[in-house]
């Protein structure tokens, strides 16, 4: 069944991160994000709370960004859209949801984070592109993730992404939740074929998740029993 999901990703791991590092009180919104391929993929972004200028320069330095391009002014409200190329790095990413059927529908940026809402014909497909982007190094933290029809809204219960559900299973086989301890962080990480750190984030997300589903009901209020 077709599936939404909602993806965080790190500024650092994915685009602007330089753009947003050089000009910390930029504000930005992303318009829409169109895609040529699976490889080329083009956000239309308004920025605001900048000299244009210096917008101008700080794209033409950021690694993500292949190419920028103006494309309207507003001078009420001091803002200019902007149609940009990103580079391979960001195009990595895309290209995963891309190839796997994904589809986005909106992507924010807050807090040094972005935010994809992205929908996919099957689950296993979006758990294909999952794997594929952490894979590659880049950490990508699932949200939310619902059957399309039933909350649009996204405020279902998260659900565990397959890496998240192997990583945290095999923990239990091995004792890692034991007490004391069967097998060490790192000892788990090699079983799993998998680096320290990624084992780590990804039993954090798994066991946040979990824990979720415990003390929230459906519509995110705390539960009282």
């Amino acid at each position: 069944m077709t599936t939404i999901a909602e993806l965080t990703l790190s500024t650092e791991e994915f685009a602007l991160a330089d753009t947003l590092q050089t000009l910390p009180d930029l504000e930005l919104r992303v318009e829409s994000v169109v895609a040529e391929g699976p490889t080329r993929t083009m956000p239309l972004v308004w920025f605001s709370n900048v000299d244009r200028d210096r917008l101008e320069d700080a794209l033409d330095a950021d690694p993500t960004v292949d190419e920028s391009l103006q494309l309207l002014e507003n001078t009420g409200a001091e803002e200019w859209l902007y149609r940009l190329q990103y580079s391979d790095a960001v195009g990595s990413v895309c290209c995963a949801l891309y190839t796997h059927g994904g589809t986005v529908l909106d992507a924010q940026f807050a807090d040094g984070r972005w935010t994809l809402r992205l929908l996919f014909p099957h689950r296993d497909e979006l758990s294909s592109a999952v794997s594929e982007i952490e894979n590659e190094g880049t950490h990508v933290d699932v949200r939310r993730m619902v059957e399309a029809g039933q909350d649009d809204d996204l405020e279902a219960t998260a659900a565990l992404t397959e890496p998240q559900r192997e990583a945290i299973a095999e923990a239990y086989r091995q004792g890692y939740y034991d007490v004391p301890r069967e097998i060490s962080l790192e000892e788990l990480a090699n079983e799993l074929n998998i680096s320290h750190q990624a084992l780590s984030e990804r039993l954090r997300r798994a066991n946040r998740v979990l824990a979720s589903e415990q003390i929230e009901d459906p519509t995110g209020e705390m539960a009282t029993d």
